[in-house]
């Protein structure tokens, strides 16, 4: 090419990177770091070395470059070739960032799920090299391991683990440790969410003191850390809990876990126990990403336990290890998934991490595998882990109301989960077993039901359609605590991954059973509606789930009529009016949190307009206030109407009527009498009056009248009328005792100076 084109070339180049807007292929893009070539009277020789230096630094420059763009994504601001996104402190949000600049200032096509599936900047830049045609025959290796920056072909991920399992062959032998209750604990994961509620689980169920590794640069940043996590997840961080607490600034990742060697053999000689808990959680990267925190840090604690003093590790696995599609038994001791049958990194760090741990176990060391299913949400105080799987999927549940077909959910609360995980950590007649933490599972049918008892009613599809939509909906209505579950759900190899957890069989936990009644602790029972309700509205109130509302399909319906007049306000109320309302609830949560019924109907009145109004929203509280009594303690509060209707023009007018108990004789008047105030939408009451239910009408609509969702079966529809009647006949039966009650207080007042309200009274 003549000198002026290529310099032509050149800046052609340059200009379209500085726009930001330039598509400047790999080739065009290494052109402008590229060494000049070599003169043309050199020797073929030359020619053939040129090449080769060539083709060794083109990956080398562009992992330069890759990792010059990360960096300023990263809270250190700084990142090598080969150092992990992830582990340097990128996010999933950073590696669609990350992917995006790529593409948008250097024109490098990297697909997200190559981030995902080896986030190292050398690999990337390999990656990248291989799909450009003037890519070179040969690629350099990584020292990391062989075939490693091929990406996520199996041959590079089983040449990976094979080398890891190796490692385990290098652990010292233990001896059997002291079978005694731990009173010395380290403790990784404290920060996340199952690894907070296992220390205050430790904290509370024994003398223990705990060492938490926590990654941080020094101790003071490490507690401010840990408190914060405790506190996210409503845990309690008192001066108490600090006291028998000590932070370890380290990492997980690192050889020794970060500590100076002098904090490291003090650890081997001072603690009895080590807990594993802390991983990463991803189930779209790779396993030449995770394979560092989930499987190398495993490694790291197991020979922490053995040496030194001897001492127990816990581990905290999963039922992961099982998700290969067609397994036929998922029990405490039946044999793991096949290596080869395991699609997403997470599922083989994890299989990994449980295999070189079975292999310490031949070196002597006591190993005890946890393995929860699903965590899910607290029962008491709803905190949970918003990009949990099962969290994740909850949530778009009740968002779009839509299930895809499955077979079983393995999931449990998070506080069960943490108490038995400590109970069999400090119960040395436990340790070196398999435990499935996985709770009752949960059938396709167990959680429609559930749904459609708490005022969800949703709909099941084929797992694909499913997929779809709610891939269609996510980015329609973007939420950003679920994008997580959107990309998984775009990912072919995260979708292999859920579709072998939902299509599973259901977890078997016999040892975990007989362990928990013999120790005295709370039966596993189906993490259902009722267990999740405190969850549902922590997610809704974030903004994640939706509850039962008005737009949902009625739980529960009955019509009520009332006739009566209204006359202009201070005068007679001398005009015939009626009211043809349907009273419904979505679900009993409606009732027992916001004591509210919905109502729908037409009110019809000459003096408003000659059709009749539509109620377009309304609502009726029972009992409001808690029946606190208006008008100097004479009025108590039994319903209070608010309704917005509109009439046959557009116009908008609004009511509000009272139902009100006094201590007089007429209490079935009262239980049927609305007082009622109507004007037009942002004007005073223009109307008043009162509207009544007729005698011979209430027990035929309100109580025979009553309709069930038809879906329901027939018991369930018998129990959901007997229950609104209970719960709306103890409501008013309060309210109608309330100005009785206080008459009889004041007849039996002896004071000498009675008040003014009480003289009226």
């Amino acid at each position: 090419m003549p000198r002026d084109r290529a310099s032509a070339g050149q800046e052609t180049a340059d200009e379209a990177a500085e726009r930001g807007g330039g598509r400047l292929t790999v080739s065009a893009l290494l052109a402008r770091v590229r060494p000049a070539a070599a003169p043309a009277d050199a020797g073929p020789a030359a020619g053939r070395v040129a090449a080769g230096a060539a083709a060794g630094g083109e990956a080398a420059r562009l992992a330069e470059i890759i990792a010059a763009e990360a960096a300023g994504l990263l809270p250190g601001g700084a990142m090598g070739p080969d150092t992990d996104f992830f582990d340097a402190g990128g996010t999933s949000v950073d590696a669609v960032t990350l992917v995006a600049g790529l593409a948008r200032d250097f024109g490098l096509e990297l697909s997200l799920d190559d981030v995902f599936a080896d986030a190292r900047p050398r690999s990337l830049a390999a990656r990248a090299l291989s799909t450009d045609g003037s890519a070179p025959q040969a690629l350099p290796v990584p020292a990391h391991g062989p075939r490693a920056a091929a990406g996520t072909g199996t041959d590079a991920d089983l040449d990976l683990i094979l080398a890891d399992l190796a490692r385990a062959d290098g652990l010292p032998w233990a001896r059997r440790p002291e079978a005694a209750p731990p009173r010395r604990v380290l403790l990784t994961g404290a920060t996340g969410f199952l690894g907070g509620h296992m220390l205050l689980d430790l904290l509370r169920h024994s003398d223990a003191h705990v060492f938490c590794l926590v990654r941080a640069a020094d101790e003071d940043e490490g507690t401010a850390r840990l408190g914060a996590a405790l506190k996210r997840f409503s845990l309690p961080w008192s001066g108490e809990i600090r006291r028998r607490v000590t932070v370890l600034p380290g990492d997980l990742r690192l050889p020794r876990l970060g500590l100076a060697d002098e904090r490291w053999d003090g650890l081997a000689g001072e603690l009895d126990s080590v807990v594993s808990v802390g991983a990463a959680v991803d189930f779209l990267r790779g396993y030449p990403s995770l394979r560092q925190s989930n499987v190398i840090g495993p490694l790291t604690l197991a020979e922490l336990a053995a040496t030194g003093r001897p001492k127990p590790l816990h581990h905290v696995s999963s039922i992961a290890v099982f998700n290969e599609i067609g397994i036929e038994s998922m029990g405490e001791d039946d044999p793991v998934a096949h290596i080869d049958g395991l699609v997403a990194g997470y599922d083989k760090s994890k299989w990994a991490a449980e295999a070189a741990l079975r292999r310490a176990r031949e070196h002597g060391l006591v190993v005890t595998l946890l393995r929860p299913g699903g965590i899910g949400g607290h029962t008491r105080t709803g905190a949970s882990n918003p990009q949990d799987l099962s969290s994740g999927m909850m949530s778009v549940f009740s968002r779009f109301r839509t299930v895809p077909a499955f077979r079983h959910l393995n999931a449990a609360p998070v506080e069960w989960v943490s108490r038995v995980a400590v109970a069999a950590i400090c119960e040395p007649d436990a340790w070196g077993y398999n435990y499935h933490l996985s709770g009752t599972p949960s059938s396709l049918a167990d959680v429609v039901h559930d749904m459609k008892l708490g005022g969800m009613n949703v709909r099941v599809q084929d797992w694909d359609a499913w997929r779809r939509d709610v891939i269609a909906r996510l980015r329609d209505e973007p939420v950003a605590e679920l994008d997580f579950l959107a990309r998984v759900l775009e990912s072919p190899t995260a979708v292999k991954l859920c579709e072998a957890t939902l299509m599973g069989p259901a977890a078997t936990a016999e040892r975990t059973e007989a362990f928990v009644a013999a120790q005295d602790l709370p039966a596993s029972t189906r993490y259902g509606m009722q267990e999740q309700l405190k969850t549902f509205e922590r997610l809704a109130g974030d903004g994640l789930a939706r509850l039962p509302d008005r737009t949902d399909q009625p739980y529960l319906w009955f019509p009520e009529t009332m006739r009566g007049s209204l006359g202009r306000s201070g005068g007679p109320a001398d005009t015939p009016c009626t009211a043809s309302f349907t009273l419904s609830i979505v679900s009993m949560y409606q009732l027992v949190k916001e004591r509210r019924v919905d109502v729908r109907g037409e009110l019809s009145c000459a003096l408003l307009h000659p059709e009749p109004l539509v109620v377009e929203e309304g609502d009726v509280w029972v009992r409001p206030q808690e029946g606190i009594p208006l008008e100097h303690g004479v009025h108590h509060p039994l319903l209070r109407y608010r309704l917005r209707l509109r009439d046959a023009e557009g116009g908008t007018w609004w009511l509000e009527g009272r139902k009100s108990a006094h201590a007089r004789r007429d209490l079935w008047r009262q239980t049927r009498a609305l007082t009622v105030e109507l004007g037009r939408e942002g004007e005073p009451a223009s109307l008043a009056g009162e509207i009544v239910v007729p005698s011979d009408s209430y027990v035929r609509d309100q109580v025979d009248g009553i309709r069930v969702d038809p879906r329901l079966s027939g018991q369930e529809k018998r129990l959901a009328k007997l229950s609104w009647l209970a719960w709306f006949g103890l409501e008013i039966g309060r309210g109608l005792l309330g100005p009785f009650a206080r008459v009889g207080a004041d007849l039996l007042d002896l004071r000498r100076h009675p008040t003014l309200t009480e003289r009226k009274r």
